[in-house]
């Protein structure tokens, strides 16, 4: 099974090589690929899979996502 998990992007950088960002997991930090989501910025919430943002989604479902995936003990 596949897990896509949503984060907020807290920051943008473009080497030349690739758009990437930092987003946050609900205080987990990582580094993320944005080339899939060209129009990401700042304050933005994303799907996150295998290192790779795939998609944009609006606060409140990923905060709906977040909290089902807590109770569930996924997170």
């Amino acid at each position: 099974m596949c897990l896509a998990i949503p984060g907020e992007v807290i920051e943008v950088s473009d080497d030349g090589l690739m758009r990437m960002g930092k987003v946050d997991f609900g205080g987990v930090v990582r580094e993320v690929g944005l080339a899939f989501v060209p129009d990401a910025r700042v304050g933005d919430y994303v799907i996150v899979h295998a290192g790779f943002a795939i998609s944009q989604i609006d606060e409140a479902e990923a905060q709906e996502t977040l909290r089902i995936l807590a109770d569930i003990g996924v997170l």
